[in-house]
């Protein structure tokens, strides 16, 4: 993985004394809050209910165990013990005094870490596919390409104030696993029929009040200009982009005002100006940051261990795990393990300081001092030898890390929602672990086979439920209860798409009941084998609005199957406070 050279380093920790002095002014009250306010955003520092967030930087998912202890670490002495994954792979941390953020920021750049550029109008943490450089059908490994555009647009002078912030995600597989059309730019990493590296390009993706999938604006831009290019897509939405109203601010509304051809018109009038410019890329250059992501020592093993076999027939929990959480990596006798946070009834992507000293622990002696965060919320150990497989699941699964359901209904997206955040309209980690709960059982959820379910306490999608297979927003509290709406069809990938609402919204205690509806109509319907938004799509939203809305809907035992179950309708659910 990347490491700091000098400069890096003297930037942060000068960015820490200027920090430091800026606090220490707030404080004494030679800043007021509304001074204070632009100096904490560039350092990742949110004001939310309870207290200060942190949000910390992870440039493409990627960490070290070291890393991992240090946040175990601020979780242990600054937080309440535990810290929060996010969608765009970094940590969040949300019970935190403000005196105490600048060590936090010291501690963090003793291990190169920081939270610069996790907030404000700029351009964000770059993400990508958390198997970059391990999966099977990777085509080109996007991590040096991620890096050089971390360097490029950290501080970048012309970005420091866009129209809005800006998201970059990257993906190197034959399949997307970085949801890059969900992206105001999104890269795919691809060689064309001449072997020759380059990158297709997607722009206008994004979330929130107007969810839009991204549009192609090249198909091909060849390694040595993708930085040249980028700049030109932000040169134009700089220039262009609306600033009287944040909502119509992103670039997908100027994309979608002016045209997917028009916009690539402009871009292509700029970047005429910069293609064989200073930004080009050398092969010096690439090879310089490539050679940070080179291979690890690998052994020479067979494709498979004989002893999983065995040890599969003999543990029907360590077989399910195989099959859900472990996956084929490129060099024979390797697996890519995904570690889950989704433990029903745990908040989804929450870790304690335990687990994260203790998957430090698991990646120094298994996987090469390395782990990746997914935008999913969950951790990976990318480089696992299979032998090692057997004991690796009886460690992780005493710290409750096995959960087997990895891409299956309780894998949930949430955001932490309105117990922490200004912004929700309604919970969302309560209704995630209520769901979860109610679909624990593991053959019925095995029964039900492939899906996604995301949720958010409001538009802002920090969920990301516009791409999830069903989603769950939060759009108002009133009388003491919390609605949300309820959409399906979108999902991300090779074949991403935007949810549509199935109608009026329902209160929290109604909301598992209805996706025990949308699944009682999917295996009903489906085809052998269909996954659920292959169903969707085929028969549309209408009969899955029907039974829904339907009033004399009554949940009825799956006798085939044996595994159907119906709680209370008035299942209570108190506000999520195990923490507090």
């Amino acid at each position: 993985m990347y490491r700091y050279d000098e400069y890096d380093q003297q930037i942060v920790d000068e960015r820490v004394r200027q920090y430091r002095d800026q606090v220490r002014r707030r404080l004494s009250g030679e800043l007021t809050e509304q001074e204070f306010l632009p100096l904490r955003l560039q350092n990742g520092l949110y004001m939310q209910i309870h207290g200060y967030m942190l949000r910390i930087a992870v440039p493409y998912g990627l960490i070290s165990a070291q890393q991992m202890r240090m946040f175990a670490h601020l979780a242990r002495k600054y937080d309440r013990g535990y810290g929060h994954f996010t969608t765009r792979q970094n940590i969040q941390f949300n019970w935190l005094k403000l005196q105490d953020t600048p060590d936090i920021l010291a501690d963090l750049a003793s291990v190169q870490m920081h939270g610069i550029q996790t907030s404000g109008n700029c351009v964000r943490n770059i993400t990508s596919d958390e198997f970059a450089g391990v999966a099977q059908d990777e085509v080109v490994d996007p991590r040096p390409y991620a890096e050089i555009l971390r360097q490029w647009s950290t501080f970048h002078p012309e970005f420091a104030y866009l129209p809005r912030k800006f998201k970059i995600a990257i993906s190197g597989g034959k399949e997307d696993r970085a949801a890059i059309y969900a992206h105001d730019i999104g890269l795919a990493a691809i060689k064309n029929a001449q072997g020759e590296v380059g990158f297709r390009v997607v722009v206008g993706g994004g979330l929130g009040r107007t969810p839009i999938i991204g549009s192609e604006i090249c198909e091909f831009v060849p390694w040595q200009h993708i930085l040249t290019y980028v700049e030109s897509i932000l040169r134009i939405y700089n220039q262009y982009g609306r600033r009287d109203n944040k909502y119509k601010a992103r670039i997908k509304i100027l994309v979608k005002a002016l045209g997917i051809d028009e916009f690539k018109r402009q871009v292509e009038a700029d970047w005429a100006d910069l293609k064989d410019g200073p930004g080009t890329l050398t092969g010096e250059e690439v090879d310089r940051v490539a050679s940070f992501f080179t291979d690890p020592v690998y052994e020479t093993l067979p494709d498979h261990d004989s002893k999983l076999n065995e040890f599969k027939a003999d543990s029907r929990s360590f077989s399910n795990w195989l099959s859900r959480n472990v996956k084929p990596h490129r060099v024979p006798g390797y697996a890519i393990v995904v570690l889950s946070l989704k433990k029903p009834g745990d908040a989804p992507g929450d870790a304690t300081a335990e687990q994260m000293d203790f998957v430090a622990d698991l990646a120094d002696r298994y996987s090469f001092g390395e782990l990746r965060i997914t935008h999913k919320q969950n951790l990976v150990l990318a480089d696992v030898r299979q032998k090692d497989l057997i004991s690796l699941w009886q460690e992780a699964s005493a710290q409750e890390l096995t959960t087997p359901n990895i891409g299956m209904l309780t894998d949930i997206i949430s955001c932490p929602g309105a117990e922490f955040c200004t912004l929700a309209n309604a919970r969302s980690i309560p209704l995630a672990k209520l769901i979860a709960e109610r679909f624990e059982n593991l053959d019925y959820l095995y029964d039900i086979g492939e899906i996604t379910l995301n949720i958010s306490g409001c538009v802002n999608a920090c969920g990301q439920h516009h791409i999830g297979n069903i989603g769950i927003t939060g759009v108002e509290k009133k009388d003491h209860d919390e609605w949300y709406q309820v959409s399906i069809g979108g999902a991300e990938g090779n074949d991403s798409s935007i949810s549509k609402i199935i109608g009026p919204s329902f209160t929290f205690h109604q909301v598992p009941e209805v996706i025990e509806r949308l699944i009682h109509v999917y295996l009903r319907e489906r085809f052998e084998d269909e996954s659920f938004i292959s169903t969707v799509r085929r028969i549309g939203h209408t009969p899955f609005k029907e039974h829904v809305y339907a009033t004399d809907f009554v949940a009825q035992e799956d006798e085939a199957a044996g595994k159907h179950v119906v709680l209370p309708a008035q299942y209570e659910v108190p506000y999520y406070s195990p923490r507090f």
